[in-house]
C-alpha cells in the first residue's frame, strides 16, 4: 500500500509543476494541482491537506525512503483521489470546468497570497477539508468574492456567524444531539432511557435539556455520571437484569464508549439485548469483535455509503486492485462533494448560494442543506447540512439504516 501512496503524492507533485498559476513557486512547495483549464470556464477550488512540503524537498525529491509513507497526509490524499474520481466522471460527461486543488499544509503566508490575489477572485466556488482555523480562512475569503465556500469535513461552525457563504456539509454536535433526541422520540418515547456520561463533559446533557424546552414530547431520560475507570458492577446497579436497556453515550470519548458498550454487551440479557444510541464518532469504532457481542448499538451519521450501490462497490474494487486498501469516507466525501456542487455551479452559476437545497447530483447519500438563523440577531449565520442516517450494528454487522 505504502508504494501506491507515495506514487499519489508523487502525482501530487508532478501536477502541481504544470499549475498556471503559482508556476513561479518551486516545485515542492507549490501548492496546486490542475484538473483542467480554461479562462472562459467556471472554476472550483479545492483545498486539502496534502503535506507536500513534508513530503518532498526543495528540489523536488521524496524525503522518505520507499517503504515510509507520511501518514498525516492519507485523509488529505484520500479527499483528492475522491476529487479525481469525480473529475473523471464529469470529464466522461463532457463536463468543462477549471478545477484547482490547493495544499492547505502549504506555508499561511503562501495561502493568504493566494486567496488575496486578482487571479483568485475569478474563482467561483471553493470545497475544503479544513480545520476550524482555516474553515474561518476560506469562509472570509468566499464572503469577500461573494462564493459559497462547502466545509466538506469539519463539524464546526468555527464560530462564524452572519456570513451565508459558509456551507457545512458534516452536521455539527448540535445537529446530532437534536437527531438523537428526535429519534429517541420517534423509536422509544415511552420507556425510561439512560444517559451515561463522563464526569466533566457536559455538552451533550446541555443539547438535549436545551432542546427538550422545544418539544412537545419530552423523554424519560435519566442522567449518570460515571467515573473514568467504571466496572461492570457500577454500571449493572442502573441496569435491570430481565429486560433491554435503552441507554445513551453522552460523550465523544471513543474511549468511554468503547468501555460502554463492553460493560453493556456483558450485562445483556440474551432474550432482551441492551440498546445503546452513540455519537458521530463511532462509526470509526471497529465493533466486529466478541466483546460487542450480544449487544445493539445504534449511533448517528451524515455519510452513509451503501456498500451495495453499483458506484460505491466500483469505488470500492478501485482502491482493492489499485492501492490495495479500503477508501475512508474522505475518498466518498471527496467524490460527491465535487461532483454535485459542480453540477450545482453549472446549473445555477451566481444563485449557487441560493440553491443549495437541490438534490439532482447525489450520488451516494443525500445532503439536507438548510439556513441556519441566529436567534439574538435573526440573521443568516451560515447553511448547513441537517440529514442524519442511524446505523444499527450487531456483532459488529450493519442489520438497519435509518
Amino acid at each position: 500500500m505504502t508504494k501506491k501512496w507515495i506514487v499519489l503524492l508523487l502525482s501530487c507533485l508532478a501536477t502541481a509543476q504544470v499549475a498556471p498559476v503559482l508556476a513561479q513557486t518551486t516545485p515542492a512547495t507549490t501548492m496546486t494541482t490542475t484538473a483542467f483549464t480554461d479562462s472562459t470556464r467556471q472554476r472550483i477550488a479545492i483545498f486539502t491537506p496534502l503535506y507536500l512540503d513534508s513530503a518532498f524537498d526543495m528540489a523536488g525529491n521524496y524525503r522518505y525512503d520507499a517503504k515510509t509513507f507520511p501518514k498525516q497526509a492519507s485523509a488529505g490524499l484520500e479527499f483528492w483521489e475522491g476529487a479525481q474520481l469525480a473529475i473523471d466522471s464529469l470529464r466522461k460527461e463532457g463536463v468543462k470546468l477549471d478545477i484547482r486543488v490547493y495544499d492547505t499544509k502549504a506555508p499561511v503566508q503562501r495561502i493568504d497570497s493566494l486567496l488575496g490575489s486578482e487571479d483568485f477572485k475569478t474563482t467561483d466556488l471553493i470545497i475544503g477539508q479544513v480545520t476550524a482555523t482555516e474553515a474561518v480562512k476560506f469562509a472570509t475569503a468566499a464572503a469577500t468574492v461573494d462564493i459559497p465556500f462547502i466545509n466538506a469535513s469539519l463539524p464546526s461552525d468555527a464560530g462564524i456567524t452572519n456570513n451565508p457563504h459558509y456551507v457545512i456539509l458534516n452536521p455539527t454536535l448540535l445537529t446530532h444531539c437534536i437527531g438523537i433526541y428526535r429519534f429517541l422520540q420517534k423509536n422509544y418515547s415511552l420507556q425510561d432511557i439512560i444517559v451515561f456520561r463522563r464526569k466533566g463533559d457536559d455538552r451533550i446533557k446541555n443539547y438535549f435539556t436545551e432542546f427538550e424546552k422545544t418539544t412537545a414530547v419530552k423523554l424519560k431520560m435519566k442522567y449518570v455520571t460515571l467515573e473514568n475507570n467504571f466496572t461492570q458492577e457500577q454500571l449493572q446497579v442502573y441496569l435491570n437484569s430481565e429486560k433491554s436497556n435503552i441507554c445513551v453515550a453522552g460523550s465523544l470519548d471513543e474511549s468511554f464508549a468503547q468501555t460502554l458498550c463492553q460493560q453493556l454487551a456483558l450485562s445483556s440479557n440474551v432474550a432482551s439485548p441492551n440498546v445503546i444510541v452513540g455519537m458521530p464518532t463511532w462509526d470509526k469504532i471497529d465493533f466486529s469483535t466478541s466483546q460487542y457481542k450480544n449487544l445493539e448499538i445504534i449511533y448517528s451519521t451524515a455519510f452513509y455509503v451503501a456498500p451495495a450501490g453499483k458506484l460505491a462497490a466500483t469505488v470500492l474494487e478501485n482502491f482493492k486492485t489499485t492501492y490495495y486498501s479500503r477508501p475512508s469516507d474522505m475518498v466518498f466525501r471527496g467524490y460527491e462533494s465535487l461532483y454535485h456542487f459542480a453540477h450545482l455551479l453549472l446549473l445555477y452559476n451566481k444563485n449557487l448560494g441560493s440553491s443549495l437545497s437541490d438534490k439532482k447530483y447525489m450520488l451516494f447519500g443525500e445532503f439536507d442543506i438548510q439556513p441556519v438563523i441566529n436567534k439574538t440577531t435573526m440573521t443568516h449565520d451560515y447553511f448547513e447540512n441537517k440529514k442524519l442516517y442511524f446505523v444499527k450494528k450487531v456483532d459488529g454487522v450493519v442489520k438497519t439504516v435509518y
